[in-house]
């Protein structure tokens, strides 16, 4: 009886010490990422990471506040994204996420060393504060910049201290892939479009769907989409897409403009 209690008890601690095992493991093959960070991290590596936002920290830009470790830590959150699908299919969400928020924190212009499509995360908070203290915290806007997007998915830790979206950079990573990952209803979900997961039905048969256009129009739809031309800020969203489908060696896709689509309202 003794034995048969020790035996029972290693049992359990083995079945504890397994998932532990089983994650070290996963970390030392990652190196020091989990098995979900990996994903996205095979893909978005540390070096393509500095490429990507290479003028972030340069003079008048605040992104040197933006890492590679925050990103890889908040994504680690989200276990489908930027795992959904095949490599493809990862890229291209990849390349249309980080078009999106490049576009929301852009420091670019006409002539910029390297072009205006290098420049993504330069910025970290709105210019103009929209309704102080729950103003678009860079790329928080994304989201409505009102006190009802700081009650949103992430809770009301977020109304009490709002500058966690840009003094954490965690935070700052984690927001924006939040609001990639939840549908705002009666809006579709960003990543359901771009990884083909998602079946228009009813009124959103009436969009041009799916495609790296549909997110523009879920995010800002009212002011950038179904003009029948592309917006200067529609225009900026593809532009940054497109350099980084390049850089992850994926197609375009169909459909990367929101111009001839009926527009959700803005926000």
């Amino acid at each position: 009886n003794g034995q048969y209690r020790i035996c029972k008890l290693l049992i359990c601690a083995m079945r504890r010490l397994l998932p532990l095992a089983g994650a070290t493991l996963l970390i030392a093959a990652a190196g020091g990422a989990s098995g979900q960070q990996a994903g996205v991290g095979s893909i978005i590596t540390r070096a393509m990471f500095e490429s990507m936002l290479n003028h972030r920290g340069d003079q008048g830009c605040q992104g040197a506040f933006y890492t590679y470790d925050a990103f890889i830590k908040a994504a680690g959150d989200f276990p489908r994204f930027g795992t959904t699908g095949n490599d493809e299919t990862r890229r291209r969400e990849l390349a249309a996420f980080f078009g999106q928020t490049s576009h929301e924190t852009t420091g670019g212009w006409a002539t910029a060393p390297d072009g205006p499509f290098a420049w993504g995360y330069c910025r970290v908070n709105e210019i103009t504060p929209s309704e102080p203290p729950y103003y678009g915290r860079r790329p928080y806007t994304l989201l409505i910049s009102t006190t009802t997007s700081y009650r949103g998915p992430l809770g009301l830790e977020l109304v009490n201290n709002p500058d966690l979206v840009s003094r954490t950079p965690w935070w700052v990573f984690r927001t924006p892939i939040c609001f990639w990952m939840t549908a705002q209803s009666p809006k579709p979900l960003c990543q359901d479009v771009i990884t083909n997961q998602w079946t228009p039905s009813g009124d959103d048969r009436l969009r041009e769907v799916p495609g790296y256009g549909m997110p523009t129009n879920i995010i800002n739809g009212g002011e950038e989409c179904g003009k029948g031309y592309s917006t200067d800020n529609a225009k900026d969203r593809v532009g940054y897409y497109k350099r980084y489908c390049d850089m992850f060696r994926v197609g375009y896709g169909d459909n990367i403009a929101c111009r001839d689509q009926k527009p959700y309202g803005g926000g």
